[in-house]
């Protein structure tokens, strides 16, 4: 009997995945144990190994884009065993048949009258729902319990809220109600709301550009004279380039998640950026040591070293070690530390947890393994998740200080540019002495800027006295 090979679950965020490559080719024979294909989900690319042995036949491959959990991808055959055809037929558009019907049944739930109704909406309460998918569908002003699951155990994910505001028997007079409500609660006058609404503009969005006044016509006007301009200033470039040949490609899935991520943070957080100097010339010096220390074994990074002085300052200061739930300010008793790396495929923060009980060399170890895998793109979800404060180097790359992004939900995000000799007066005499320039971004929304500007001294004391925290 054929064996199905489904697209796995990398994580339990994770609803679909792509395929990058099939390390092997229908007909192959596998065994037990041997690598198939490398998978990419939102956060990670894994590879995948069989679980029992046959002959392969590939069903779907990275040409077919976003496949979801649990959709066939291959079958390993016995010798002489025909691929089931008729069930390849019905992987790859079952879900879409069943999905549609499932919208005009739920569609007709939300018109059963009578006594009929509760029992209905008693049996769609029980279905579990993301966060993510509550909170789209209260933006679009529907009811997320007619969507139909497609997540884990049938939950209802954010994809499902979308296909179902998308459907024309989605109930409109509960979506348009709901949006005139959003749209109400702009204030703006009937002429401009009637002048906004005659061009498409987005009232909400001109509530937005005008906060804390009553939007004008004229308001609308200079919004209108504006995209016109812009559009206008577009053109001799479009036409400039309209002859020339260029390079395209997709996003990739990590691309359009970073792309999500950070885009969502700076749009979301209000964003500050404190930065100051610190003298490393001792934190080199330490560190130079463990170098020629044979029995200490891994030499410590300046990452890990960072990692370890920043969990011990985090200690002192925890306001900065915090994230945002909703409308609470969660205070982490663990630190749990997420260093930002360039890997192949894009920006990948793997996190390193628990720094504060670590010793620098269990920390050098895991943190080498950690970024290691990240790198090679080899890291695994839960090797990405659970951060409560992220680091973010690029000293390598020659860079003093910059504007780091918050790591959404997380409080703060430290920048770390290079080490630079520079000249410096110390005790009214000049002197040379290796400089570091760090630069914090906090969420103002979650601390203040005394508390951040005091944890940001803290971790220069650190830098310029390391044996504070490493005794």
């Amino acid at each position: 009997m054929a064996h199905e090979i489904v697209m796995p679950q990398l994580g339990l965020s994770m609803d679909s995945g792509g395929i990058i490559q099939w390390l092997k080719e229908s007909g192959d024979r596998i065994e037990a144990g041997d690598l198939l294909l490398e998978v990419e989900s939102d956060k990670a690319t894994i590879e995948v190994e069989a679980v029992e042995s046959g002959i392969l036949h590939i069903v779907r491959g990275p040409e077919d884009g976003d496949i979801p959990v649990g959709g066939v991808i291959a079958y390993l055959l016995v010798e002489g065993e025909s691929p089931p055809v008729a069930r390849e037929a019905v992987s790859s558009e079952a879900m879409v048949v069943a999905s549609e019907a499932a919208s005009g049944v739920q569609a007709s739930t939300s018109t059963v009258s009578g006594g009929n109704a509760p029992q209905a909406r008693s049996r769609l309460k029980r279905l579990p729902a993301s966060p993510a998918a509550r909170r789209h569908a209260k933006e679009l002003g529907i009811d997320w319990r007619l969507a139909t699951g497609t997540g884990p155990g049938g939950s209802i994910i954010e994809r499902d809220v979308i296909k179902l505001a998308a459907s024309p028997k989605t109930a409109p007079r509960e979506a348009e109600a709901a949006a005139v409500a959003v749209t109400e609660k702009v204030p703006i006058s009937p002429v401009a709301r009637r002048l906004a609404e005659a061009v498409g503009m987005d009232i909400r969005e001109l509530g937005r550009r005008y906060p804390g006044k009553r939007v004008e016509r004229a308001d609308v006007e200079q919004a209108i004279r504006e995209l016109l301009a812009a559009a206008k200033a577009d053109q001799p470039v479009l036409a400039k380039v309209a002859d020339r040949t260029a390079r395209r490609e997709q996003m990739s899935r990590m691309r359009r998640l970073i792309a999500k991520r950070m885009a969502g943070s700076a749009h979301t957080t209000a964003a500050v950026t404190l930065t100051t100097e610190a003298d490393a010339g001792e934190l080199v010096r330490v560190r130079e040591g463990w170098k020629g220390d044979l029995r200490f074994g891994v030499v410590p990074s300046y990452n890990a070293l960072l990692a370890k002085l920043v969990a011990t300052a985090l200690l002192k200061h925890p306001e900065l070690n915090a994230s945002l739930d909703g409308d609470e300010i969660v205070y982490w008793d663990v630190v749990n530390i997420g260093v930002a790396v360039d890997a192949e495929r894009g920006l990948v923060v793997p996190v390193v947890d628990d720094v504060q009980t670590k010793s620098i060399r269990e920390l050098a170890t895991e943190m080498d393994r950690l970024l290691s895998r990240a790198k090679d793109g080899k890291a695994v979800p839960d090797e990405l998740t659970g951060g409560t404060f992220t680091i973010t180097n690029l000293g390598v790359y020659e860079i003093d200080g910059f504007t780091p992004i918050i790591n959404a939900p997380e409080c703060a995000v430290l920048g770390v540019g290079r080490l630079v000799e520079k000249m410096v007066v110390r005790e009214g005499a000049a002197a040379i002495r290796t400089m570091l320039t760090l630069s914090l971004t906090f969420d103002h929304r979650l601390v203040d800027g005394g508390p951040a500007a005091r944890f940001l001294q803290r971790v220069k004391q650190f830098v310029e006295q390391p044996y504070l925290w490493l005794v």
